[in-house]
């Protein structure tokens, strides 16, 4: 068993701590681990454990920094309680913990906390019952989030450790918002309602975007966007969330790789009733292959450009409908909010695709949003850049999120730990 220490007062005595952040899957475990001090965050190493279960699951590692140390290598892992004892060894002997130490605390992405969680926590048996309950709101996602918080507890029991829900950060809504027009008693017993998700992401980029320009995140009004194969809009006012694409699930909403987003509710009984299809293999079909994938055969947006580029009418098409969805989000957060101040791009595609921005702000410009057409293809990710023209009455921002760190500040917080600035941004 891997020995863990007090760690309550190391900032006042200016030692380091050493947090590590994970996020389970059904058959793989990312990770990455940060040092926090008087002076900022650091990131020291970043990594993953996929094909849990298999014959030859994998191991990566990375450590930070351009001439950093990698690690890749092909293991028999059963399960996920060897995946994290594999996990913290590889960290040990890459010389990012001393000796047999454990990190001195642990954050764990947990997708759903329902109406139960309304901020991180930390995690004992009741917590842990509490997020097993809410396992029917989110079936594929927080039994697979227990498995690793069991699987650390069992082999660091005294490291302090933290779950951060996906939906925190959207409890903010209003009831008007996130009530669906069902029978009231639905919300009462079932907690059928919007909930959202992606909440780490929005919450960071509200934060970095805020810094960048100089203003404090309750001055600001912003609409921001997390673009990537799961996708999701979230309006903000003051930096709190006012409304937000996902609902008590990830499937509404925009365009996504592989989920249908926005789908009248009367499609499904007519596959049941005319086509045959039983509850499996509808959702099958709304989650794994519709979407991008289900309009031209691939969820990977650099394809769809690329194709797109070359005539291909099916990519014009899904690349057409993935921004299409963008600006109906966008121009009905702006009625939301009245005014916005701030317009952001963040996630792989939010970060990575000019020509997705470019076609998201396209025609807006009665709204306020002229985008900068060489700013933006000069904006390729990284570091925060404006991409907006002078004549834009909004900023537009593209934000590198980094989901990973919010949860490790977020875990810092709940421990007691003193905030201290985040010099990863700048």
């Amino acid at each position: 068993m891997l020995l863990s220490h007090s760690c309550s007062n190391r900032f006042q005595q200016s030692v380091c701590v050493k947090i590590l952040v994970l996020n389970s899957g059904s058959s793989s475990l990312k990770f990455k681990l940060f040092s926090f001090a008087d002076t900022g965050p650091e990131s020291l190493a970043s990594g993953l454990v996929e094909r849990i279960g298999e014959k030859e699951s994998r191991v990566a590692l990375r450590r930070a920094g351009p001439a950093g140390r990698k690690l890749d290598e092909r293991l028999e892992i059963g399960d996920h309680a060897q995946a994290v004892a594999v996990m913290l060894n590889v960290i040990r002997d890459g010389g990012l913990l001393q000796g047999a130490a454990a990190p001195d605390a642990i954050g764990h992405r947990v997708v759903h906390g329902g109406e139960t969680f309304h901020s991180p926590v930390r995690i004992d048996e009741g917590v842990i019952r509490a997020i097993e309950e809410l396992g029917p709101l989110a079936p594929l996602h927080n039994p697979v989030n227990l498995i690793g918080i069991r699987a650390t507890r069992e082999r660091a029991p005294e490291v302090p450790q933290v779950a951060v829900f996906d939906t925190g950060f959207h409890q903010s809504l209003p009831r008007h918002a996130y009530l669906y027009g069902l029978p009231y008693v639905l919300y009462e017993r079932e907690g059928v309602r919007r909930y959202g998700f992606h909440g780490t992401s929005h919450n960071f980029v509200c934060r970095a975007a805020a810094e960048f320009l100089g203003r404090t995140r309750t001055d600001l009004n912003m609409i921001t966007l997390h673009l990537g194969n799961g996708a999701s809009a979230a309006a903000i006012r003051k930096g709190r969330s006012v409304d937000t694409s996902m609902g008590m699930t990830p499937l509404e909403g925009l365009l996504m790789g592989t989920r249908c987003g926005d789908l009248d509710p009367a499609v499904l009984l007519y596959l049941v009733r005319h086509c045959g299809m039983d509850i499996e293999q509808i959702d099958m079909l709304l989650n794994r292959k519709s979407g991008l994938k289900g309009i031209c055969g691939q969820n990977d947006m650099r394809a769809i450009v690329d194709r797109a580029g070359q005539g291909d009418d099916r990519a014009i098409l899904a690349l057409q409908m993935f921004t299409y969805r963008l600006k109906k989000y966008v121009g009905s957060y702006m009625a939301v909010l009245g005014r916005v101040d701030c317009l952001v791009f963040t996630g792989g595609i939010g970060e990575h695709a000019p020509s997705v921005r470019e076609l998201a702000c396209q025609d807006l410009e009665g709204l306020g949003i002229v985008l900068d057409r060489k700013r933006n293809s000069q904006a390729l990710g990284g570091t925060i850049r404006e991409i907006q023209a002078g004549t834009s009455r909004v900023r537009i921002l593209v934000v590198p999120t980094d989901e990973e760190l919010e949860i490790a500040r977020q875990t810092a917080k709940v421990l007691g730990w003193p905030e201290v600035p985040d010099r990863s941004r700048p």
